[in-house]
């Protein structure tokens, strides 16, 4: 290698972060030195448009659509993604090549002991259609607030008292050294958002060398149980604005997916699970299929599967 490896990430501290994670997951899988890697910040949309929600202007393509650009124009080697950030559908050119093994994948409660410990009609603070309609499902006195923004701009968001809580991924928190922060959510209260907890690295399918040195740092199990649940996304249609849960856990040689749909104001739920075979994530879409043949139709119209 004559140069260092281009990895584009977004500027967050939280991505900087994960794309530090990979730099030296990668160095040390093949004994090079830490110049072997350069970061490349690359300002998103999603970066940029703080004030409205995911689903009005543009979905999930805008933390991922200049990255992709880099990546075709050859500006980077590699980007690195938080997946639950990332679109189901991804242009073909574009390969992800691998996982760092996954985080926690609760959710943290800022404000409150517990849900149910939330003050009569609290207003909680977040963007996520998932933990808005959970939240309303078993709260449904809560009145929900926009929070968009990295993790620092929505602490102080709380701290300016613009809600009484927020939600964050503990994943998240733990990586910017935030382990103290909330209380977490146990998932049997809260399931998380497929792919949460999860660091993906992406580069091009025609380059075989960046994506033979990546397959050394990718862990079997994060990619198994991420790939699963990005599968029963996609067979659900599901996208920025639908209410979905999901969480893969590897047993022997099989993984267990649990699921849930939901209305936008927690209504409505339909959920299940499914044993599938370790290397077929595609069988997820079983329980897609069979979620939104339970659902009523209010509900089943939130997707397009």
């Amino acid at each position: 290698m004559l140069k260092p490896l281009r990895l584009g990430t977004r500027g967050s501290p939280l991505a900087l972060t994960q794309a530090r994670m990979v730099g030296e997951a990668l160095c040390a899988a093949h004994g090079w030195g830490e110049d072997a890697i350069e970061v490349v910040p690359i300002r998103t949309s999603g970066d940029r448009i703080q004030d409205r929600a995911l689903a009005e202007v543009g979905g999930k393509a805008l933390w991922t659509k200049e990255l992709d650009r880099a990546l075709n124009d050859g500006e980077i080697d590699f980007a690195v993604h938080s997946m639950k950030d990332v679109e189901t559908i991804r242009p073909v050119q574009i390969m992800l090549a691998a996982m760092l093994p996954r985080a926690d994948v609760r959710d943290r409660l800022i404000g409150a002991p517990s849900v149910a410990a939330l003050p009569q009609g609290a207003r909680i603070g977040t963007s996520s259609p998932r933990r808005a309609a959970q939240l309303r499902r078993l709260r449904p006195d809560v009145e929900i607030v926009l929070f968009r923004g990295n993790v620092d701009t929505r602490l102080a968001k709380l701290a300016a008292g613009e809600a009484e809580a927020t939600l964050l991924a503990a994943a998240g928190l733990d990586r910017l050294g935030r382990r103290g922060v909330g209380e977490a959510i146990p998932i049997e209260t809260m399931l998380p958002a497929p792919a949460q907890g999860a660091v993906g690295i992406e580069t091009l399918a025609a380059n075989a060398e960046m994506r033979a040195w990546l397959a050394a740092i990718d862990h079997p199990a994060t990619s198994a149980c991420v790939r699963a649940e990005r599968a029963l996304l996609a067979r659900l249609g599901a996208d920025c604005r639908s209410p979905v849960a999901a969480l893969a856990i590897v047993e022997a040689d099989t993984i267990r997916l649990r699921a849930e749909i939901l209305s936008e104001d927690g209504v409505e739920q339909t959920g299940g699970e499914i044993v599938i075979a370790i290397d077929q994530p595609e069988q997820a879409g079983e329980l897609a299929a069979r979620l939104l043949d339970q659902a009523v139709p209010a509900l089943r119209a939130l997707f397009a599967g």
